[in-house]
């Protein structure tokens, strides 16, 4: 008998069970019984130490960092489900403090590390096993690596500056609360359920959501852009004028170890390519009935298909389709709702948007999500299930190897959602549910690959008008003319757009994170085009990706799947198969 779910909160017990518990006390009692332990070896390090012994200490080193990430991985999860949880944001403040503590006190052995001479390391890392690529990155990392008084001079300052900073604006932004009339009686929404009507049928409707969305953060824009501006300059202090990279995006990159050309590459052909989704915002004015799309209407839908989806149905969607796939991955996507740890209520406080957290390899993910009952929920869930199959079938990495790359962490999510996009369309006989699918799977597209591509590339200017004293104005301006780019005369910009900018939590957070998306969306098109392709052959190399989790660079990884990521010829495939979309899409007759 199948099993069925409520929507809920999830539960944190194989975490903790409260902050001001036994569990907790004892688990810091034992990362400072550790800390010691690990201190105490930096006498013994030395280029001729034994390789067995070295081993013990990268153990050592990985039993810590699994210990520290339990606990912050608990209150930052605390923190998601409730953001006015003063006793949550408290302890993840003094949890993060802890974290730069332990990474001061253990920084002498990166150090010793990355300053070892080249023979001997290669002699240290070939006896490493899983732990090979950790050391190698780190050895990456050693032009740009501090002396150790100031390294943890950094670790410190980044705990009341730029992490409180990012906690302020969570903080700020998710006690918002929206107002809509809807059928003559005024609404109080959170974001995620303003953010439904962005996508309704109602193009007045779609014109509010917008509006009352900006109207609410214009409210603390000089607050939201103080704190954005605050963050880049600490960015740029740091990684440009201490540490010496190039410029901030390589700071990024060199985390996702990419090289920066492959990544100018994959911007450059996004930018060449925006005319793919300008000629899809044309057609979808003939599918509106109008001549020109507003900036409100681009995910409107071309019918009147207000399908829903029960909580239970959406989960039989995802498991069904990625047993289809491999019922492996079906079975790992269980564990999840069994274990209880997805959070899928809508409620007032919960951080916004969706997210899967993996916490350290011996425990399951966590999954946050608002479910609505949309299709788009249907895509967000299997999207995030996709993360934790991900971890899963990377659980068998050490703690240092377990989680993918950024570009590489969105390829089974991404290839989760196609997985139920594709079942939908298979099972649905009514014509407009289809069509309806066709269109989202565009829409889709333009929101993960352009809309994230020219959100980089706004981080770029941003960042370097910042550098030279810009004001809120002005990053608004930049802004503007990022959309007049990305959009030229396929639409009517509207002018609440300006400051779109402000409500994207990602380039408050984690700065260039955005590029990842573009990267992991046209990865999974090339994938999942080789998957149709191929069928059964396909499997044991996408399987291999997964599991290869972070313990091998990611161009190691795609190379051995037959990926060149430095050719722009295999960015453009991503786009061609949009493009080849895009003319199915003009063959379907246009009917209102």
């Amino acid at each position: 008998m199948t099993e069925t779910y409520k929507q809920d909160r999830w539960q944190l017990d194989d975490l903790f069970s409260g902050f001001e518990t036994e569990k907790v006390t004892e688990t810091l009692n034992e990362i400072e019984k550790r800390l010691s332990v690990f201190e105490s070896i930096k006498s013994t390090l030395s280029a001729d130490m034994d390789a067995e012994d070295f081993v013990k200490v990268l153990d050592q080193y990985d039993s810590l960092i699994r210990l520290l990430s339990r606990l912050v991985g608990y209150s930052h999860l605390r923190f998601a489900e409730d953001t006015q949880d003063q006793e949550a944001q408290m302890y993840l403040a003094g949890f993060q403090q802890k974290i730069a503590e332990s990474d001061n006190r253990s920084l002498f052995f990166k150090l010793w590390w990355k300053d070892l001479d080249e023979q001997n390391a290669n002699r240290l890392m070939d006896a490493s096993g899983d732990y090979r690529y950790f050391l190698e990155y780190l050895r990456v990392q050693k032009p740009y690596t501090l002396s150790e008084a100031e390294e943890k001079v950094i670790n410190l300052k980044d705990v009341n500056g730029a992490h409180a900073l990012t906690r302020l604006y969570d903080s700020i932004t998710n006690r918002y609360v929206y107002k809509m009339v809807v059928d003559g009686e005024e609404q109080e929404l959170t974001r995620g359920e303003l953010a439904v009507y962005a996508r309704s049928s109602d193009p007045d409707l779609r014109a509010a959501s917008y509006k009352e969305l900006f109207r609410v953060y214009e409210n603390d824009l000089p607050i939201l852009g103080q704190i954005y501006m605050a963050l880049v300059s600490d960015w740029h202090s740091e990684n440009v004028d201490l540490r010496g990279f190039s410029c901030p995006i390589s700071v990024r990159n060199l985390g996702n170890d990419v090289p920066d050309e492959v990544v100018n590459t994959l911007l450059e052909v996004s930018e060449k390519n925006a005319v793919i989704f300008q000629d899809y915002f044309r057609l979808k004015a003939q599918w509106l009935g109008v001549d020109k799309l507003r900036r409100y209407d681009v995910y409107a839908p071309v019918v009147q298909s207000d399908k829903r989806y029960s909580y239970q149905e959406a989960i039989d969607l995802v498991k069904t389709s990625y047993s289809r796939f491999d019922s492996e991955y079906a079975e790992l996507a269980e564990k999840i709702f069994a274990s209880r740890h997805i959070d899928s209520e809508v409620r007032k406080g919960k951080r916004s948007g969706a997210f899967c957290a993996t916490i350290e390899p011996d425990l399951l993910p966590w999954v946050l999500t608002s479910y609505q009952g949309r299709a788009d929920d249907v895509a967000t869930l299997a999207h995030e299930l996709g993360h934790a199959v991900h971890s899963m079938l990377a659980a068998d990495h050490t703690a240092l190897t377990q989680d993918p790359s950024l570009p590489l962490a969105e390829t089974a999510s991404t290839f989760g959602e196609m997985l139920v996009v594709d079942y939908l369309l298979s099972q649905d006989s009514d014509p407009e549910v289809r069509r309806d699918l066709l269109f989202r799977q565009m829409d889709d597209n333009y929101a993960t690959i352009m809309r994230q591509a020219y959100f980089a590339i706004f981080e770029r200017d941003a960042h370097a008008l910042i550098k030279k004293g810009a004001s809120i104005i002005d990053l608004n301006e930049a802004y503007q003319k990022n959309l007049q780019t990305q959009f030229g005369d396929s639409l009517e910009l509207n002018e609440e757009f300006k400051l779109e900018w402000a409500v994207i939590p990602h380039i408050f957070h984690t700065p260039f994170y955005v590029y990842a998306y573009a990267f992991g969306q046209l990865l999974v098109l090339s994938l999942y085009q080789q998957y149709r392709r191929e069928g059964e052959t396909f499997k044991p190399i996408y399987r291999k990706i997964l599991a290869a989790g972070g313990s091998a660079s990611p161009a190691q990884i795609l190379t051995d799947a037959g990926i060149d990521m430095a050719s722009p010829a295999f960015w453009q495939g991503g786009f061609d198969v949009m493009k080849e979309s895009l003319e199915e899409l003009k063959q379907i007759p246009v009917s209102r």
